[in-house]
C-alpha cells in the first residue's frame, strides 16, 4: 500500500526531482510534488512525497525529520496518508 507524506519547510528552490533525490535515499518513491503558488509559480514551501510502503515511509521520516535540506530545516510531523 502506497503512502503519501506531507513534507513541510521546504527551500523556495527545491524542485521535485530534488524533493525525490532526497527521499529516494530511503526507499522506492512513487511521486514527490512540491507545492506552487498557481499565480507565480513559486514553492509555497511544503510538498507531498509518495512511497511504495509504510516501511520506506517511515524510515525517511526518522532520518530526515528536523534535518538540513536545501538550505532550510524540514519541519516534520509523522504525518501520513494512506493511499
Amino acid at each position: 500500500m502506497s503512502v503519501k507524506l506531507f513534507v513541510g519547510g521546504l527551500s523556495w528552490g527545491t524542485d521535485d526531482r530534488s524533493l525525490r533525490q532526497r527521499f529516494e535515499e530511503y526507499g522506492t518513491v512513487e511521486d514527490a510534488v512540491v507545492i506552487r503558488d498557481r499565480d507565480t509559480g513559486r514553492s509555497r514551501g511544503f510538498g507531498f512525497v509518495t512511497f511504495a510502503n509504510n516501511e520506506d515511509a517511515e524510515t525517511a521520516i526518522q532520518n530526515l525529520n528536523d534535518q538540513e535540506f536545501d538550505g532550510r530545516t524540514i519541519k516534520g510531523e509523522y504525518k501520513f496518508f494512506f493511499c
